[in-house]
């Protein structure tokens, strides 16, 4: 995996992705900015050493499946982030339809783009809107950690195409699963949670036979409990994974 320096990013139009999944309250407050907050050591190194542009690319909820596009918007994002730069974020509708809009924007500056889940292409990892992608920049960051092992267009496909590098976030979270990984002696305990057990259970798998113990809560553990035939109420658990629970 390569990592940054000055001179790589210098100069350069930068496509970053990265990880805006946040919650929001009733009246359209982010609760947690946690995910953006871990973003801008990065940022700012960009803007630091002379980055052209930085294109930043997220996705928000899923709005394919609910098919809700306005509920979606990462606009209020964008907001969000001027106040934490204090800097103009120009925002990108459809990059598909504006890539004249981004060129003409001054160098220097940062945009977002709309929602990235908006377009198919981009869940079903397709090859040709990963090309559309790459073709906004010269190289890509990839400090999205938490959604890295999606098969997603952002993700994957786009490395196809342009040089490939992690950011100072996806560095620090590998380095400190490599700690993790070395740790022996019984002295390790897991503590796993979320709602998708499809992208957990490859890690209780990899850690099964090495922690002391593998503890699991929340929607994960509804789902491992209704599998072995206990009743779990109301609670949500992820049908499709029933078996593979077991």
């Amino acid at each position: 995996m390569r990592y940054l320096t000055p001179e790589i990013v210098k100069n350069k139009q930068i496509v970053m992705r990265v990880d805006f999944n946040v919650d929001f309250d009733n009246r359209g407050n982010i609760i947690d900015d946690f995910r953006i907050q871990r973003t801008l050591p990065t940022i700012k190194f960009l803007q630091d050493n002379q980055a052209k542009k930085i294109i930043l690319i997220s996705h928000l909820g899923r709005p394919q499946e609910e098919n809700n596009f306005q509920k979606f918007t990462l606009k209020p994002i964008q907001l969000y982030l001027e106040k934490l730069l204090d800097k103009k974020v120009y925002f990108i509708e459809d990059f598909l339809k504006e890539k004249q809009e981004i060129n003409e924007i001054p160098s220097g500056n940062i945009i977002l783009l709309e929602n990235i889940r908006f377009y198919p292409g981009e869940e079903k990892n397709d090859i040709n809107f990963a090309k559309q992608l790459s073709e906004l920049g010269d190289l890509y960051i990839n400090e999205a950690f938490s959604v890295s092992h999606h098969q997603a267009a952002s993700l994957n496909a786009i490395t196809k195409f342009l040089p490939a590098y992690a950011g100072f976030l996806l560095k620090e979270e590998i380095d400190s699963l490599d700690k993790i990984k070395n740790i022996s002696g019984g002295k390790l305990v897991i503590i796993l949670g979320g709602a998708k057990i499809k992208d957990k259970l490859p890690l209780i798998d990899a850690f099964i036979n090495k922690a002391q113990y593998v503890l699991v809560g929340g929607a994960l553990a509804n789902t491992i409990i209704k599998s072995w035939n206990f009743e779990v109420g109301k609670s949500w658990i992820d049908q499709d994974m029933l078996e593979q629970a077991k």
